[in-house]
């Protein structure tokens, strides 16, 4: 869970540092006193896009620092291992994350810088933000198939990565037909060119690591002249009378003449002198021979000179080193084949294309099936959810269906439409009342029966995804009444199952909460800040009554409060 949250220099925010607990908080206050900017601030820190606007006027640079409390089993963990962040499970994880004035961001996990992507990635299992904007998804049906897939999990993930891998090389297979089709004058003009060069480098019969080998014999050919005079001389001084050997044979004779009087000391010099005397005898013989075997060859010279030229010729036309000239010559041949032989290969790719469309065809017959099946094990729970919600009339369906369409792909003899996604177009329908025909949920359902449904599937998805917080920012919005003792009392449970945060303007939300928070706004001195307060029950009471009664409070409206307060204590209790 969240245990804390400090913030400096975020709009309105001077200096806020919060701690939290357990199980379901609420943020309340007037309109513009900063609620959502604590949202912000969590939205920050899980990776959401900072910008200079957000930084307090006057300040350096917005901080936001947040701390949580995870158990080692929590995916995360494993997450940042993966991006190589050092994590102790059973320490604290600390993120940090500041925006300069300029608009420049840095973030740091347990103090290692991180990038956004990483931060995001982390951020993804730790908070969940649902506001406003999320009513706008469920009316969006395009991500309704993303919804039941979530709900679908491992299963779905299983049987769509199958799908997937297949609908890759499909397309591979088709882009490849395509511009093999296409082929054009163009490439017929190439033909000549590819033939001119396949000639060209054919007829160097070029050999792996040759012009090496050349530049190594050229070096010796051409310093014949030093090499042998060189080499002689060094064998006429340690061979020649007089000399290396004959000196040192007769320093080995007088050693071995006195050896005997002093064989302590002489005996090992004796053995040095004669190891010298073996290895310059040896090197004598190696010298005669390498002197010997020193080639003077003019012409074979003029050839590896002529070779090598005409080797760096080809290394300016066709690549940096022998490897890559006959990369190159395998790729042209491989050019010059599919333009001879076009139609044989565009043939053949027909075929494969053929066979990869029926594998396609039931790798998404076998994803859309298993789709239908998790479709109504959704709709069953979201209809459950639903009458918790104080719509308990109200059908819930998830249709699965499928788009006829020519340049679609063949399932059980039908061409049909198809994406990277499957086959299946997804839609989310609802009937309210009894007799109404299911519709989509644009046509027929108000803001409050959206809040609703997505406080289901809030509910539903809280079981699966494992994110240990989750916001509510305002979804409560168009609902009074019974309909919001309901949202009140499912999100009080959803909170036995994580942390819940919720900014909300009904008191009936408000009563259930563990943890209260009032949002205020100051000025002082003409600058305005925003202050936090974790209430009382006194001032549970007297904001419950404010929310209640508007400006005035009264007597009334603060034993209305009071009772609220009580029931939803009485009901929690009983839960």
């Amino acid at each position: 869970m969240l245990t804390e949250l400090s913030i400096r220099n975020l709009a309105v925010i001077e200096h806020v540092h919060i701690r939290f607990k357990a199980g379901f908080h609420v943020l309340t206050g007037e309109t513009g006193a900063g609620k959502s900017i604590i949202i912000d601030a969590l939205t920050l820190i899980v990776g959401g896009r900072g910008s200079s606007e957000l930084v307090r006027y006057g300040a350096d640079k917005a901080e936001i620092e947040a701390m949580f409390e995870l158990p080692s089993s929590h995916p995360v963990w494993h997450t940042l291992t993966e991006l190589g962040i050092s994590a102790d499970a059973s320490e604290h994880l600390l993120i940090r994350r500041e925006i300069t004035a300029t608009g420049k961001s840095s973030s740091r996990i347990n103090g290692q810088l991180v990038n956004l992507t990483m931060l995001r990635k982390t951020g993804e299992w730790l908070v969940n933000i649902h506001g406003q904007h999320e009513h706008q998804s469920l009316l969006n049906v395009d991500e309704h198939i993303h919804s039941l897939d979530l709900f679908g999990d491992s299963e779905v993930e299983a049987a769509k990565k199958n799908y997937q891998a297949s609908y890759d090389q499909y397309i591979k297979l088709q882009k490849e037909l395509r511009e093999l089709q296409e082929t054009s004058k163009q490439a017929l003009q190439m033909l000549d060119l590819y033939r001119f060069q396949i000639d060209e480098i054919s007829a160097a019969k070029l050999k792996m690591g040759e012009d090496e080998t050349l530049i190594e014999e050229k070096r010796k050919l051409a310093n014949a002249e030093k090499l042998f005079q060189s080499s002689s001389e060094a064998y006429d001084f340690l061979y020649a009378t007089n000399r290396g050997l004959d000196a040192a044979g007769k320093a080995v004779s007088r050693l071995q003449d006195i050896v005997q009087l002093d064989p302590t000391k002489l005996s090992p010099l004796l053995e040095q002198a004669q190891s010298a005397y073996y290895q310059m005898e040896d090197a004598a013989y190696q010298l005669r021979d390498y002197r010997d075997g020193i080639e003077f060859n003019p012409s074979r010279l003029d050839f590896i000179e002529q070779r090598l030229d005409m080797i760096t010729s080809l290394r300016r036309k066709y690549g940096e080193n022998i490897k890559e000239i006959l990369v190159y010559l395998d790729k042209i041949k491989s050019e010059v084949d599919t333009i001879e032989n076009k139609d044989e290969h565009i043939r053949k790719l027909e075929d494969k294309l053929a066979a990869e469309e029926k594998q396609l065809g039931v790798a998404a017959l076998d994803l859309s099936n298993l789709r239908k099946g998790i479709a109504e094990q959704l709709a069953g729970q979201i209809e459950h959810e639903l009458r918790d919600l104080q719509m308990e009339r109200t059908q819930f369906r998830v249709q699965v269906e499928q788009t006829l369409d020519e340049r679609g792909i063949l399932v059980e003899g039908n061409k049909v439409r198809y994406s990277r996604q499957g086959i299946d177009q997804i839609e989310f329908l609802m009937a309210p009342n009894p007799g109404e025909p299911l519709r989509g949920l644009s046509k027929i359902a108000s803001g409050g029966e959206l809040s609703r449904i997505m406080l289901a599937m809030k509910t539903i998805f809280a079981r699966i995804d494992q994110i240990p917080v989750l916001v509510f920012d305002e979804v409560d919005t168009g609902v009074s009444g019974r309909a919001a003792q309901a949202i009140a009392e499912k999100i009080s449970t959803l909170s036995t199952n994580c942390q819940v945060f919720s900014i909300t303007h009904l008191p009936q939300v408000a009563s259930f909460a563990d943890v209260h928070f009032y949002i205020r706004k100051e000025v002082d001195q003409e600058r305005t800040f925003t202050r936090v307060q974790d209430m009382p029950d006194s001032g549970r009471i007297e904001e419950l009554a404010r929310m209640l009664g508007g400006v005035e409070v009264t007597e009334t409206t603060l034993h209305h409060a009071g009772e609220m307060l009580a029931m939803a204590r009485n009901k929690k209790a009983r839960a």
